[in-house]
């Protein structure tokens, strides 16, 4: 090893994705070891099918191997593991979806009611009670910017990239869930 270049275990998180880019697989290593148990709890608090975890994991690591080139970083305000979770966020949704596309009756015996979003299934699966009822009772684009800033711990900016919002409405929008959510506990 060159005097002047980090091992993988010295690099934070956003050096290691840099080197995965690059091919190092000692890197890549070093980003699961790191994220993965983190990442699968985070899953799991929107999902209780370890298969689904599961197979979200594996794309998402996958993802990350095959464009970790196109990590923007810091420089575009993002974190290495909030990157990650976009991903696998994203790949949990496609799940859910699939599940939902393959489980579908035939048209002719399809009920006329609209099905629950995955969203909702996981979110039902999440939360009960009247917080649940109440998150439940929430407008989608309130509940989606809420679920990911309480339930799964995003920062603002983490949110505002999964969401493909400005992170003022972001702001404007927990704020709003807040004191709905407030108003229907009272």
């Amino acid at each position: 090893m060159r005097s002047g270049r980090k091992a993988p275990g010295e690099l934070d998180e956003e050096g290691l994705v840099r080197l995965v880019a690059k091919g190092d697989r000692g890197a890549f290593e070093e980003l699961y070891r790191r994220t993965a148990p983190s990442l699968a709890v985070r899953l799991r608090r929107r999902c209780a099918d370890e298969q689904i975890v599961a197979e979200v994991m594996q794309e998402t690591y996958l993802a990350v191997w095959r464009a970790a080139g196109a990590f923007a970083g810091s420089a575009a305000g993002g974190t290495a593991v909030g990157w990650l979770w976009t991903i696998a966020a994203r790949r949990l949704v496609d799940a859910f979806r699939r599940r939902a596309h393959h489980a579908e009756p035939p048209p002719a015996a399809a009920p006329r009611t609209a099905a629950p979003a995955a969203e909702e299934e996981a979110l039902a699966a999440t939360v009960d009670g009247d917080v649940g009822d109440a998150l439940r009772r929430l407008a989608p684009e309130l509940r989606q910017v809420l679920q990911a800033l309480v339930l799964d711990g995003m920062s603002v900016r983490e949110t505002a990239v999964l969401l493909g919002l400005p992170e003022g409405t972001v702001k404007t929008r927990a704020r709003r869930a807040r004191l709905a959510m407030r108003k229907a506990l009272t």
